[in-house]
């Protein structure tokens, strides 16, 4: 791997450098601004290899973030180039796919706010009072810190935040209809900005997915679909639903909405870790120094936006206009419909049925008796209605073409009827190579599912997915280690509790439910604490 990128950059280096030898840059008396120039343009022709590398089949990582968010901290949102304006384009109105498309998230050029000391002419009680104005439900602190972050936000990219603030026009609205389902502040709708920048399409390198950022083991530990043909992390709708389950059992467990916050991006075991080496504080700004580094960024960048999302006008910041529909209509399909057959029928283009149903990963929306939604832009209604008889059967030899769609379709059924959850317990002199050898997956596949690096410890559990795990694992699925100790009382399925045992983990052995169920059917609060032997109830029968 590390050979073939040498080789690609040498070959770059080989091109470029005999160009600029003979440009300004290398003159005796450059001016400034044909070294800036001269310096875009080598930037730009990186970009292009790096894309070009991202295209290719070969890995540019071995390993991952232990972050699952895209974004930590949420310093820095886009490339170094700014949007470039489609050439068709004569105003600041973009399309939504073309925003997509192009907002993509540099990782590398996260900036430290930690130790930048950052100016501007607004004085500190401005901000004070702004931030109290906001009569925010969620503590919004103010310190060095969170100022260096707003001033981030509304100085140095506002040529960026102007996207975003035209996408939640669009999005945020239906995140607080979410957040009100479930009895939750509504200004937790601003996690989607900082974990995504509001790109429901976004992909990190630790392949966490969507506008919320989900890794795979967490996705379907709150019941997001994910097969061949569906990825909900993908749907902001579905993911958003999966996200206020997630702060609401994050919350059960610390009690604060700060860390509650941190640990959507770390997770609560670091968050507890950090708590411990604090003395046993659950004070946010007393554990920060104990936390991960990108998680500290977390919650001052969550001010940061929540402010500028109010405040935007006071800095002189207008949000881009971004082409959505004003209303739309939704279907239930239960027969296998392709994008394909939908754009040519009525007219939509291929690129405004992604945006709006971005869960569907091959354009093929699966047939099922439970049915699947399909949501359309209120204008194509009449001309989907009219069309329904004819439109399974337009070009389906196509459209469905019986190798692709049936190779498409038994991955699928593989994918959701032999895959499995294993629990590994680390033994001493095991590996993450040993473990993943035994149970014939990645290494990064690994990191990825338990937010490890390359260092594990003795006793530590891992989950790991796989089709096919070994007749000798250490346990069978999560299911099937939960089965022999539930019993039935009272109308309610029981569960025993074992040594090593967390209220946290023993909720994800039972699908559709949560931290918060188990603590009310027990009367459990976040100070109890619970014993080996002792009999829970789960769910009722």
């Amino acid at each position: 791997m590390r050979k073939t990128v040498s080789i690609i950059l040498l070959s770059f280096f080989a091109v470029i450098l005999p160009q600029t030898a003979n440009s300004q840059i290398f003159s005796k008396k450059p001016s400034r601004n044909a070294l800036i120039a001269e310096i875009e343009k080598m930037k730009r022709t990186i970009d292009s290899l790096k894309q070009e590398l991202e295209f290719s089949s070969i890995p540019l990582i071995d390993t991952v973030n232990s972050s699952d968010s895209i974004n930590p901290g949420g310093l820095s949102f886009f490339d170094s180039e700014d949007f470039i304006e489609p050439q068709v384009s004569t105003d600041s109105l973009l399309s939504l796919w073309y925003v997509q498309r192009n907002m993509k998230i540099d990782e590398n050029s996260i900036i430290n706010l930690e130790d930048e000391v950052l100016t501007s002419d607004t004085p500190d009680s401005v901000y004070i009072a702004r931030l109290k104005a906001l009569n925010s439900f969620i503590p919004l602190p103010y310190n060095n810190i969170v100022k260096n972050h707003i001033i981030f936000y509304t100085q140095r990219i506002p040529n960026k935040i102007d996207v975003i603030l035209g996408l939640s026009n669009f999005y945020l609205p239906q995140f607080e209809e979410i957040f009100d389902q479930y009895n939750l502040p509504k200004e937790l709708k601003i996690m989607a900005v900082i974990e995504s920048a509001l790109n429901p399409t976004a992909v990190s390198r630790a392949n966490a997915k969507g506008m919320w950022q989900f890794m795979y083991r967490t996705a379907l530990q709150y019941n997001l679909r994910i097969d061949s043909y569906v990825d909900e992390r993908l749907d902001p709708i579905a993911s958003g639903h999966a996200a206020a389950k997630y702060l609401r059992d994050s919350y059960t467990i610390f009690g604060d909405w700060l860390l509650a916050i941190a640990s959507y991006n770390c997770g609560p075991g670091n968050v507890n870790k950090a708590i411990r080496r604090a003395g046993g504080s659950r004070d946010f700004w007393t554990i920060y120094p104990y936390l991960p580094r990108e998680t500290r960024g977390y919650v001052p960048s969550f001010v940061a936006a929540m402010y500028t999302l109010n405040y935007y006008k006071d800095h002189r910041i207008s949000p881009r206009q971004v082409t959505m529909a004003a209303h739309l209509d939704t279907f239930k399909i239960t027969r296998p419909l392709h994008f394909g057959q939908i754009s040519e029928l009525i007219g939509i283009p291929k690129e405004e049925l992604k945006d709006y149903n971005p869960q569907y990963i091959n354009e093929i929306i699966p047939g099922n008796e439970k049915g699947n939604i399909l949501k359309l832009p209120y204008n194509y209604t009449n001309a989907f209605v009219d069309n329904q008889n004819v439109i399974y059967g337009y070009k389906d030899s196509i459209f469905f073409n019986p190798i692709v769609y049936n190779n498409a379709r038994n991955a699928a059924a593989t994918s959701s009827s032999q895959r499995s959850s294993v629990t590994h317990t680390v033994r001493s002199g095991e590996t993450l190579s040993h473990i993943a050898n035994r149970y014939r997956v990645r290494v990064s596949d690994i990191q990825a599912w338990n937010n490890v690096r390359s260092v594990i410890r003795v006793g530590q559990r891992l989950t790991i997915y796989t089709s096919n795990p070994p007749a000798q694992a250490s346990r069978t699925s999560t299911q099937a280690s939960a089965a022999p100790r539930t019993t039935s009382s009272g109308g309610y399925v029981m569960y025993t509790i074992q040594k090593g045992d967390t209220l946290w983990e023993i909720s994800r052995k039972f699908e559709g439910v949560s931290l918060n169920d188990i603590m009310k059917l027990n009367g459990f609060t976040k100070n109890s604490k619970i014993m080996p032997g002792k009999r829970i109830r789960i769910k009722p029968i």
